[in-house]
C-alpha cells in the first residue's frame, strides 16, 4: 500500500518524527519517496482528523507524534489490508 497516510501512521508507531526522518523511514520500509508537498499535504490532513499531533520543540524541525485515535486508525487499516491480502493470495492458489 503506497497510501501517504498509512505510511505516515506506520512511520510514526515507531516513534515520534519530523518531516524528513519520516520521508526517509517511509523509503526504507515502504521503498516510496515521498515528495515534500505530498508528505506535508497528508500530515495536515493526518492532523485535522486528529490521528497525529505536532509536538512543541524549541528547534527548527518539527516532530510529529501518533495520537492514541491515529494507532487504533493504523491497526484498523493493516487489518483490512491483511484481509486484502489473504483474499489475493487465495485467489492465487497460495493459501
Amino acid at each position: 500500500m503506497t497510501d501517504p497516510s498509512i505510511l505516515i501512521l506506520a512511520s510514526l508507531a515507531e516513534g515520534d518524527k519530523h518531516g524528513y526522518a519520516m520521508m526517509e523511514d517511509i523509503a526504507r520500509f515502504a521503498g516510496v519517496s515521498l515528495g515534500p508537498g505530498t508528505l506535508y499535504g497528508a500530515i495536515s490532513r493526518l492532523e485535522e482528523r486528529g490521528w497525529i499531533r505536532a509536538r512543541q520543540v524549541a528547534e527548527r524541525r518539527k516532530p510529529y507524534t501518533l495520537t492514541a485515535a491515529g494507532r487504533r486508525q493504523l491497526a484498523k487499516e493493516l487489518e483490512s489490508l491483511g484481509s486484502f491480502v489473504a483474499t489475493g493470495r487465495a485467489r492465487l492458489g497460495q493459501v
